[in-house]
């Protein structure tokens, strides 16, 4: 207590009590003991989880402290019936949460730990539902959904050269492309599909609309020798592929991929160029190498 002079030492039932503590004149402040006794066990000090008691006789009694324990702070927590993870392999978790914090996984465990570790802004409770990683689809031709239905049943030269090259050279455009890709996105996100990997002009349009829809995505850097109207040549194609590269570099949903088009439209040469611009950079290629 303020004002008191001298000193004393804190109770315990051996009589030796613990280390000294000072109290001392009008302002001076407190030295906190290291360490006191309370029914012969070690307790922890003011301060850090023990709540102190004045007692005339005793001096100061340390108190279990009635404050809860700190729960884990998450975004989103998911707690579904199922668990399906990619590993071990063909193994359901039965009655598991998945917990995500900044757009990542920090936990899989089960339901009733996950309630009593993590405070979520968001609980999403699925009792009756299993819950698995996205589907990732490989390749894709996104915005060519728009052409669904007006080529089938052919072989690939006449769909290609007879059929679908002609329609992409009348109608494919930036908007052309957004609108295909959107329609592919929102039917790939019903099916369960969260990445895709796409070859299409205009990729900086695909990886915008991606990006706006949040979903992952992969997009090709498309390099041919065939002239189009977003591109005129190889060259042209490889530089507007290195700004979108340079553009997305770190992104969290989108990344880029080298997409030279096939050996029959892109030349020895400029296949070259993307090999070694591909080993500098560290970026994979994909490529429709044996149609």
């Amino acid at each position: 207590r303020a004002g008191v002079r001298g000193r004393f030492r804190p109770w315990s039932p051996s009589g030796s009590g613990g280390r000294r503590t000072t109290l001392g004149t009008p302002g001076n402040r407190l030295k906190k003991d290291r360490q006191c006794y309370h029914s012969g066990r070690p307790q922890l000090s003011p301060g850090r989880g023990i709540s102190p008691v004045r007692s005339p006789a005793a001096g100061i009694l340390p108190t279990p402290s009635l404050a809860m324990i700190r729960m884990e702070p998450v975004d989103t927590l998911v707690c579904a019936r199922w668990v399906l993870p990619v590993e071990p392999e063909a193994h359901a978790l039965d009655d598991h949460a998945v917990a995500i914090r900044n757009g990542r996984i920090v936990a899989v465990l089960p339901v009733a730990e996950a309630l009593q570790r993590y405070e979520a802004r968001e609980i999403v409770r699925r009792p009756t539902h299993a819950l698995l990683p996205g589907l990732v689809n490989a390749h894709t031709h996104a915005a060519m959904v728009l052409l669904r239905g007006r080529a089938e049943n052919q072989t690939l030269g006449p769909w290609l050269q007879d059929t679908v090259w002609p329609l992409e050279r009348r109608w494919i455009d930036p908007e052309y492309v957004r609108d295909g890709t959107e329609l592919a996105i929102a039917e790939m996100l019903r099916g369960g599909t969260t990445c895709f990997a796409d070859m299409h002009l205009w990729p900086d349009v695909v990886a915008r609309t991606a990006a706006e829809r949040h979903i992952r995505t992969c997009v090709g850097l498309v390099v041919t020798d065939a002239q189009t109207r977003w591109a005129a040549t190889a060259d042209e194609y490889i530089d507007k592929g290195m700004g979108l590269r340079d553009e997305y570099k770190g992104d969290p949903l989108v990344a880029v991929h080298f997409a030279p088009h096939a050996p029959y439209s892109v030349s020895d040469a400029t296949l070259r160029r993307v090999r070694r611009l591909a080993d500098e950079l560290e970026i994979p290629v994909s490529m429709h190498l044996h149609e």
